[in-house]
């Protein structure tokens, strides 16, 4: 069966399970949660981030297939418990009690989740994912959450970057020997797919999730013989149907006047010379130079590779300059998210179930306004007029809203929209479980992809423009802004009065 890329990662690389992926207090706060009686409590958390990466306009959101095929086997083994019950506080007594390891034991997810969709453009405090599950489930998954969405999305978004930088040119992922480990490297090369990438070197991301590989030799195939034209040569005869020569182990010029050679080698021969790669050096002129010496000879469909340290930036002033690279080779600047190693995604409770059955909402205060949380059971309203991006309305599914919504800015509040009926729109966080059941069919990369296109498609260029990109509207519903301007107030004790 061909892999779709939603299934099988964690099944294929540990076999076991991975309840254990979690800071030691999401479990220090369960137990305490189950000690007290709060395990059962109904509770919502949301999982955003504050700031768009890399100074950019938009983020590409992903990884939740990832997460759904961990939350489906989520449960804690025999040896997890075995492990747990070893574990001592730091007077030498034990940090968990019996009873409460076999209620972990136990637990399987059974609350809700609605997300959005993998390869969506999402904004900061937009949810990205909100958990409805009790109190104790929801804390205990708060690091997997964050680790499978942060890094997925921001590496998403990086790709998309690259490969607006390369407009219609294919963009390879290169990143395997330079990222964080062997599951940094798997998890970075789907999600480059993901915001664009077209092939990967990763052979076992291919394997796994189905993304094309490309390759041929490195330096150390030239290194290895004599002199280039005999390792051109031998590369030929042992695979005459990929030969992309890498031409600057030791003089560039040089090296594409026997890739020339060998070419035409291969073409008495019925084969092709398929291209030629640079990696170091002036990739503009010797670019530019070596197409000129390729067309000469007649191998005017033969591409040229670049690679060498290259990000959007790099390449868009490639572009600038007239550079005839064909394909773009990506790796460290991608794979590690060089510029931006890590997205500041957090996870953070918004609502609780009192026992009357009501929702209470609950934040997170701060001097910084910035890093204060939004109150309330949250979905995303995306708004679209001429079916182009208009804006976008957090608002709390139980207040809800108004038949033509007012959108304040969180952070001004002078600054207003309304959205009449001029606009279409839609709820951007599907169901994902229900009941921990999952019940959202995962669409398979491609199928992403292409969704990402078109969500991109719905922004103008200012949005996407990597230097001062146009700011994009993103606001609170005027009944929930009210609440949490409120709900300050209370947490703060500043008087309120009845207008």
């Amino acid at each position: 069966m061909k892999p779709s890329g939603n299934q099988g990662y964690f099944s294929h690389l540990y076999g076991h399970s991975l309840a254990l992926f979690t800071d030691l207090y999401q479990l220090t706060m369960a137990y305490g949660y189950w000690k007290v009686g709060y395990d059962k409590i109904d509770s919502v958390f949301h999982h955003f981030f504050r700031r768009t990466p890399f100074h950019g306009g938009f983020t590409i959101a992903c990884g939740l297939a990832p997460l759904i095929e961990f939350i489906q086997n989520f449960h804690f083994s025999d040896d997890d418990i075995d492990y747990l019950s070893g574990l001592k506080t730091p007077d030498n007594q034990l940090l968990f009690e019996e009873a409460f390891l076999s209620y972990l034991k136990n637990m399987r997810f059974t609350g809700d989740i609605d997300a959005i969709p993998e390869g969506t453009v999402v904004f900061p405090y937009e949810p990205l994912l909100r958990i409805r599950a009790p109190l104790i489930e929801c804390q205990i998954l708060e690091t997997v959450i964050l680790n499978l969405l942060n890094f997925s999305t921001l590496i998403a978004t990086k790709a998309a970057r690259v490969c607006l930088a390369a407009k219609d040119d294919p963009v390879l992922e290169f990143g395997a020997r330079r990222a964080q480990g062997i599951d940094g490297a798997l998890s970075a090369s789907r999600a480059a797919h993901i915001g664009g990438c077209y092939a990967t070197s990763n052979v076992l991301a291919g394997k796994l999730y189905g993304i094309p590989v490309r390759g041929t030799h490195s330096h150390s195939w030239v290194m290895a013989f004599s002199d280039e034209l005999e390792a051109f040569r031998a590369y030929a005869e042992a695979m005459p149907n990929n030969c992309v020569f890498l031409v600057d182990t030791y003089d560039t010029l040089d090296g594409v006047k026997r890739a020339i050679e060998v070419g035409l080698w291969l073409r008495e021969r019925g084969k092709k010379l398929l291209g030629i790669r640079l990696d170091s050096g002036d990739l503009a002129d010797l670019s530019i130079k070596s197409r000129q010496m390729l067309d000469e000879a007649g191998f005017k469909d033969a591409y040229i590779v670049a690679s060498n340290e290259l990000n959007e930036t790099i390449i868009s002033e490639l572009k600038r300059q007239g550079a005839q690279i064909g394909i773009w080779g990506v790796g460290t600047h991608l794979i590690t998210a060089y510029d931006q190693p890590a997205l500041d995604g957090v996870y953070k409770l918004s609502a609780i179930r009192d026992a009357s059955g009501k929702w209470v909402h609950k934040m997170k205060l701060s001097e910084q306004q910035t890093k204060m949380s939004n109150p309330g059971v949250l979905q995303v309203k995306r708004f679209l007029r001429n079916g182009l991006h208009a804006g976008d309305v957090i608002y709390d599914i139980h207040l809800g809203l108004e038949k033509t919504p007012c959108a304040v800015d969180p952070f001004d509040s002078t600054k207003e929209q309304l959205f009449n009926r001029e606009y279409t729109s839609e709820d951007l966080l599907v169901p994902i479980f229900r009941e921990g059941k999952c019940i959202y069919a995962s669409p398979s990369l491609q199928e992403i992809r292409e969704h990402r296109k078109k969500s991109l498609q719905l922004f103008p260029i200012g949005t996407k423009r990597f230097l001062n990109p146009q700011t994009t509207f993103v606001g609170m519903e005027r009944k929930l802004y009210d609440a949490k301007i409120k709900l300050i107030k209370e947490v703060r004790g500043v008087p309120q009065t009845d207008e």
